[in-house]
């Protein structure tokens, strides 16, 4: 099993963005996870298109922009254009869904669709077949450092399980509580991308805890 680790820049000092870049390389990072967050529809600012632009000059990973914000069909073209790989907006925030995930794959970029932890999974399955990715929030969007919702893992499995009855090919990418404790349980339940922020940038040794999640075993088999 191949899995991706995705650090969310969102709990990394980015005073100075040219250094967590150098760090993200160090420890193996397959893509880098941007929180946009506008204040509305999550309760907190973190920052836009010019961090977007900053780490698209510093990175050759993929960024996978996440975009908590409302009206996200206003500024899908800007955040492709400032260097967004894939773009990931809200069921919660999306009143025409289907229109804004083609709106995201006419720019080129890979279309995601991310739940909150009270959003059912099933509520997707008219859109999955059109999706390159979804993010399971396994906390409430908004801030870092929250504890990973347990329920979260049932709905890894029940997505995996609705993928494979279809044999779609979209990723499924875990997002808020993950660290080396839970990590495991996360991608044994079917998850493809670990999107991990304080669980990396709140550790002594940020590189080691990235490199140690990319080594994850279960039951003696490497992943």
């Amino acid at each position: 099993m191949k899995y991706l680790l995705s650090p969310s820049v969102l709990s990394a000092d980015l005073s100075n963005i040219q250094e967590v870049a150098a760090m993200l390389r160090e420890g193996g990072a397959d893509w880098v996870h941007l929180d946009v967050m506008d204040g509305v529809f999550v309760p907190n600012i973190s920052f836009g298109l010019p961090i977007v632009r900053a780490f698209r000059k510093h990175i050759n990973r993929p960024l996978d922009v996440h975009l908590m914000i409302v009206e996200p069909e206003k500024y899908i073209e800007a955040f492709r254009q400032a260097g967004a790989d894939s773009i990931t907006v809200h069921y919660e925030a999306c009143v025409h869904l289907h229109r804004t995930v083609h709106q995201i794959k006419n720019t080129g970029a890979r279309a995601g669709v991310a739940i909150n932890p009270h959003t059912p999974v099933t509520l997707l399955e008219d859109i999955l077949g059109e999706l390159d990715l979804v993010l399971v929030m396994s906390v409430n969007p908004g801030f870092g450092g929250q504890r990973f919702i347990p329920h979260s893992i049932e709905k890894i499995r029940k997505l995996k399980q609705m993928r494979d009855a279809r044999s779609l090919g979209f990723t499924i990418s875990v997002d808020g509580g993950i660290d080396e404790h839970n990590a495991k349980d996360v991608l044994a339940a079917g998850a493809d991308v670990l999107v991990v922020g304080s669980g990396i940038f709140h550790q002594e040794d940020p590189v080691l805890t990235m490199r140690l999640l990319k080594d994850l075993r279960i039951d003696g088999v490497w992943l």
